[in-house]
């Protein structure tokens, strides 16, 4: 089993409840999970690369993606697979080194070529069947934080994480 380096999500109906709420200018609202915002946080402060790979541009992620300190945010994206690449090719990493969660359809693809993967409770049946990690929380209600939790215990690395806020300065931007 190879160490996980980078954890990407899906946003819509994976860190959001899948729901959009469109502003009269056309503007897309998104709700996200604090329990999740917390669960990136500490992905980050255990040293793993985060990011976001989304089929839509929205202020709002890109405003979360800055305030949770994930390093990269790939939006507009049509091709999944091919957007990893070029994140995976930038970090120096291999397929298995990369965890990726989604929920629908335009996902699978990407889910069926990294090394771990994990769906919502929520997700699409065929999503569901293919991740190796299925939350028992729906997208935007903590499935983010259930995904990365399971990556820390795989790994052995969960004391190691509850341990750093014990001793260390508390995670801000939940």
């Amino acid at each position: 089993m190879n160490r996980i380096r980078i954890i990407a999500f899906d946003v819509d109906g994976t860190l959001t409840p899948g729901m959009l709420m469109i502003g009269p200018g056309g503007e897309a609202c998104k709700v996200f999970s604090a329990r999740d915002g917390l669960g990136l946080s500490l992905a980050h402060r255990m040293g793993y690369i985060t990011g976001l790979i989304t089929g839509r541009a929205s202020e709002s992620v890109a405003y979360r993606q800055k305030e949770l300190h994930m390093d990269f945010a790939e939006m507009n994206v049509t091709d999944k697979i091919a957007a990893m690449e070029a994140v995976r090719e930038h970090y120096g990493v291999s397929w298995e080194e990369i965890a990726y969660m989604g929920d629908d359809l335009n996902d699978l693809a990407l889910m069926k070529k990294v090394g771990y993967s994990g769906c919502p409770a929520d997700g699409a049946d065929e999503v569901r069947q293919a991740a190796d990690f299925l939350s028992e929380k729906n997208g935007g209600t903590g499935a983010a934080r259930a995904f990365i939790e399971s990556i820390l215990k795989r790994e052995g690395r969960w004391d190691e994480a509850v341990q750093s806020y014990l001793t260390g300065p508390q995670a801000a931007g939940q």
